[in-house]
This record gives structure tokens, sequence and C-alpha cells, in this order.
């Protein structure tokens, strides 16, 4: 009687101990796939004149890499008047977003004024988060651009010296 007392514990135990292990698993894998990114530019310009084209140099870092991330692109324009393009060529058009397929990119904006002009870009991932980036831009007329010349460096002593 005793070993049957013994036994019946020793086979709850094992069933309790199976029965915890295999409750705690879950058939599918957790994969990450939103992973947060940032933006990051080159220095740009502060001044601009109409007609001129400003480059800006793009590079979207991600934590992460999830193969079927995807980004896009938009703009919008709260000030001045201008136009802005990807490196293939496409004209953006505000509001409305564009595939961007490289993770380092440029961008080209267009004054179309001599007035101040700020952009804010918005590149999104198809898992919803945003990140914004904000130029602004003081216009000038061509009358005002002045080409300041480069400082010249002495290259030997004596010009040093004098």
């Amino acid at each position: 009687m005793k070993r049957n007392i013994l036994g019946a514990i020793w086979v709850m135990g094992v069933l309790s101990f199976a029965g915890f292990c295999l409750s705690s698993c879950t058939p599918e894998l957790d994969v990450q796939q939103a992973y947060n990114f940032s933006l990051q530019t080159l220095p740009v310009q502060k001044d601009i004149i109409k007609e001129a084209v400003a480059e800006i140099r793009c590079s979207l870092k991600a934590e992460g890499d999830f193969k079927d991330t995807r980004y896009t692109i938009r703009y919008f324009q709260p000030d001045g008047k201008g136009e802005l393009r990807l490196d293939n060529g496409t004209l953006l058009s505000p509001n409305d977003s564009y595939p961007l397929t490289r993770k380092n990119f440029r961008l080209y904006y267009t004054s179309q004024s001599s007035d101040r002009q700020t952009i804010d870009v918005y590149v999104e991932d198809n898992f919803g988060q945003t990140k914004e980036l904000h130029f602004s831009f003081n216009g000038k007329s061509a009358e005002q651009h002045v080409d300041h010349p480069k400082p010249t460096h002495p290259t030997s002593k004596t010009e040093r010296d004098a």
C-alpha cells in the first residue's frame, strides 16, 4: 500500500512537471520586426539664392534588420517656395509618400524664392514609426549673394614673416 501511494505521488509529480514544461511553450516564434531607426545628415547650407540647389545627404540607421521593412519619405513646406527631389530625379509633391529603396540617399532642394524657406521631411517605416528632419534656408537675392575669396595660406617662411 505504501508502495502504491509513493508510485501515485511520483506519477503525479512527473505529470505536473511535464504539464508545467509544455504549458510554458508557444507554437509561434516571437520575431522582432519593428526596429527603431534614426536619420542622420551631413551639415546643410543655411543660405540659398533663388534657383540655387541645396544638397542634403541623408543616412537612415536602423538598430536591427528585418528584410520586410519598407521606408517611405514625404515632405511639407510651411515657409517659402521651392521643390524637393530624390537623387534618382523623382520630384516630390508635398504630403505625398514615396518609397525609399536605399538607406543612404540624397535630397536636392531647389529654391524658387528669395524669402526664408523651411521644409520638414518625414521618413516612415511600415510599422508606423516616423522620424522628422527640419531644414531652414535664409533666402537671398542674387544681388545679396557675394562670393568671399578663400583665404590664402603662406607657402614659405618669408611670406609668413611679411
